[in-house]
């Protein structure tokens, strides 16, 4: 498969960053792009909404569809996948990526967020997998992508931030167990994880400062994404892929363009998880 021509994508916090990169990616190509978020009304920290968001998928050449939406809830998730398939006529895929992080230790993690992450990142995950389903299994080559990590239950992962790394292991699980549960449907489930830190409002939130010239631009996730989206689902399914191990499948071993300039490769900063 070349491209997303005419693909519908369902992408959960295309508002801003990574999930908006995707979304205007695949507009390149003229696929059709629901973006199913929480920002209606501007945010005071994070930049862009749902209909800005939608206008800059359009820009790129696609069409968008922007639909206030909580992961959580689930006749929220139903009303709005029914919403996306009326307007375009079905579902090919499914990107994961809305989440919620907090990078505290066990005694400073208040439940309130605990739940919020739980909720949000695995419920979320698992919530939009299951209503995207019926919708999938009538789309030829339907794809499931999900933000998150690979696998790796090295104790240094879990020992500074246990609640936030339960969260997102719990999204890659359900690549574990769903690649194999719907592999006879067809229906691709994949991981992706960046190598690096990535520029994004919520990074620059986190890491405050300069923190985002060590971080490599948001493209190298949509370009790995749009890799990993073209590729036959039923060959390329329950797969842990990492950013920059996509690109070079494919012949790209020169990654300077996603880094800001004048900063070295070296002094990027490694993301968690890898």
């Amino acid at each position: 498969m070349a491209d997303l021509k005419g693909k519908t994508l369902f992408i959960t916090g295309a508002s801003r960053g990574i999930g908006l990169a995707i979304g205007k990616r695949a507009a390149q190509d003229g696929a059709n792009v629901v973006i199913a978020a929480k920002t209606a009304d501007p945010h005071p920290k994070l930049k862009g909404t749902i209909y800005t968001a939608a206008e800059e998928i359009e820009a790129a050449g696609g069409k968008a569809l922007p639909l206030v939406v909580d992961v959580r809830e689930e006749q929220m998730v139903e009303d709005a996948m029914s919403r996306a398939a009326d307007k375009f006529g079905g579902i090919d895929i499914l990107i994961n990526n809305a989440s919620a992080i907090s990078l505290t230790n066990t005694q400073h993690t208040p439940m309130k967020r605990y739940d919020l992450m739980h909720q949000v990142n695995i419920r979320g995950t698992f919530l939009c997998s299951q209503k995207a389903i019926p919708y999938l299994k009538k789309a030829d080559n339907p794809h499931v992508l999900n933000l998150s990590p690979p696998l790796n239950f090295e104790t240094r992962w879990f020992k500074p931030h246990v609640a936030y790394s339960m969260a997102k292991y719990g999204m890659s699980l359900c690549v574990l167990g769903m690649a194999e549960e719907f592999k006879r449907d067809g229906i691709a489930f994949n991981a992706l994880w960046p190598r690096t830190a990535i520029d994004t409002a919520a990074m620059e939130m986190i890491g405050g400062g300069q923190v985002n010239k060590q971080c490599r631009k948001v493209e190298i996730m949509s370009d790995a994404a749009h890799v990993i989206l073209t590729k036959v689902s039923k060959e390329f399914t329950g797969n842990f892929c990492i950013d920059d191990e996509v690109l070079e499948s494919i012949g790209v071993t020169d990654l300077s363009k996603y880094r800001h300039e004048g900063v070295k490769e070296e002094e990027l900063l490694p993301d968690f998880f890898v």
